[in-house]
């Protein structure tokens, strides 16, 4: 299957997204903030819609609607006029319901737009593979250059704003990665299942591992067996590419809790604590 040029298109573009996902999902599931990239993930739905409608390259345009949606959601937050829940909950309605209107204007729902929902990473081109590499890279170097402002922030962001790290600034930020990181994982799994992509890894890790960096390793490990996996078998049995992704990803998270079971460990990353997150930063 690697002798196919669309086979090592989807390959690499699937690592990237496995390792963005897995990596990012940790900071997101510790924070508890997983509600953030179901927002993103919708509001990319209704930027893929606005693409087909105009005949713009949609990865283009659900990149920029995301963005747009995650200054309105941080302006909403600032300015008090909104809980964090209710900001990404409106952001969510406005990207189905601005999908839904634009689908139904151009005549219902393409094979387009299904691939784009659910996932098509077979199908992935060379300029979609140009994207994602790009992005990606931007995404891993803001991790690897804030990675200890980043861990003290999920463990005790007061303790962070404290100790003059500029929170705000680097959370809006992150939630601007996590925008790159749902465009970037959209060919591979889909708008509508990327969160389990970002979730599902993380939450995997968690149950075997007992430090910090054991967790994003795991979940890294996780991720990109899921995807790979799920590349091989809907190559193999011609199924969907996105929802083979995730029920692997949920077959390896049972195997964890069984593991964790088995082997008697502890949920990993909270062990390390406030003080364990205060020292490393």
């Amino acid at each position: 299957m690697f002798d196919y040029a669309f086979f090592q298109r989807a390959f690499v573009g699937g690592l990237c997204a496995a390792v963005l996902c897995s990596v990012l999902g940790v900071f997101i599931v510790l924070r508890r903030a997983a509600l953030i990239g179901e927002g993103v993930a919708h509001l990319s739905f209704g930027g893929i819609a606005l693409g087909l409608f105009l005949s713009i390259y949609p990865l283009d345009t659900a990149l920029v609607l995301s963005l747009l949606g995650i200054l309105a959601i941080s302006y909403m937050q600032r300015k008090k006029i909104v809980y964090s829940e209710m900001a990404i909950g409106i952001m969510i309605s406005f990207g189905l319901g601005l999908g839904a209107v634009l689908a139904s204007m151009a005549g219902g729902f393409s094979v387009d737009l299904f691939s784009y929902l659910f996932g098509s990473i077979l199908t992935i081109s060379s300029s979609d593979l140009d994207l994602i590499v790009v992005l990606s890279a931007a995404v891993l170097i803001f991790v690897l250059v804030l990675y200890k402002e980043l861990m003290y922030m999920t463990f005790d962001e007061q303790g962070a704003r404290l100790s003059g790290i500029p929170t705000g600034l680097i959370d809006l930020a992150f939630n601007v990665m996590l925008a790159l990181t749902v465009v970037v994982s959209i060919k591979i799994v889909g708008s509508l299942l990327i969160s389990a992509l970002l979730i599902i890894p993380a939450s995997s890790a968690m149950q075997l591992s007992r430090s910090f960096r054991g967790t994003v390793a795991i979940s890294i490990t996780v991720g990109v067996i899921a995807v790979l996996l799920g590349l091989v078998v809907s190559f193999l049995y011609d199924i969907a590419t996105g929802g083979a992704i995730v029920l692997l990803s949920i077959g390896l998270f049972l195997l964890c809790v069984a593991l964790k079971k088995i082997v008697g460990t502890e949920a990993a990353a909270p062990a390390e604590g406030r003080e364990g997150a205060r020292d490393r930063a």
